[in-house]
């Protein structure tokens, strides 16, 4: 029997770097189901997680250059993917919105939150000290229980619980200074 050839993250990045299909289709097939899960948190439906992750991989390839080797290359990817998914739900809104005004003919007040985008709101996420932005971010983007992130940031769940509470509280915060300087006067 054949043993199975085994390749470092390094490889793969540069083989997917040299355009090498081979090496793209296993790094792929290593973060894809991860992905693919993250994903499928947020749509519930099979078909449109797919299609996200792989529009996240095409930009994995493409920006493969500018992922300079600091940090966790998953949370490289990671961002990446949920960066399509906030494109894809932005996209949808609109559509949506665009049938609302054909069917009624009238237009319905907008939420000054439709106007806050993803990178803004990231901006603020990363405005939060650390461990309310850990809490927040395993929690509210990548769908882990408050048992989970206890267990990974070896804490107790009541504490995820509470930096969590502190994270929402901070970021509402934020979002109305937002609000209040993008619609003031």
């Amino acid at each position: 029997m054949k043993k199975k050839r085994t390749y470092t993250e390094e490889q793969l990045i540069e083989g997917s770097r040299r355009n090498d299909r081979f090496f793209q289709e296993l790094l792929y097939r290593k973060y894809a189901p991860t992905m693919l899960a993250m994903c499928y948190r947020h749509t519930k439906d099979k078909h449109e997680a797919l299609e996200i992750v792989n529009n996240g991989f095409l930009k994995v390839f493409q920006k493969l250059d500018q992922y300079a080797g600091q940090g966790s290359f998953e949370g490289w990817i990671r961002t990446i993917v949920f960066r399509s998914l906030s494109d894809f739900f932005r996209k949808k809104n609109r559509s949506i919105r665009f049938l609302e005004l054909d069917h009624r003919d009238e237009l319905k007040e907008v939420s000054p939150l439709q106007d806050l985008y993803f990178e803004d709101l990231l901006a603020m996420i990363q405005k939060l000290p650390e461990q309310a932005r850990q809490v927040f971010s395993l929690y509210a983007i990548e769908g882990y229980t408050h048992k989970e992130i206890a267990e990974l940031l070896d804490m107790k769940e009541g504490t995820s619980k509470w930096y969590l509470s502190e994270a929402r509280k901070q970021l509402k915060q934020l979002v109305n200074q937002y609000n209040n300087r993008q619609y003031a006067g």
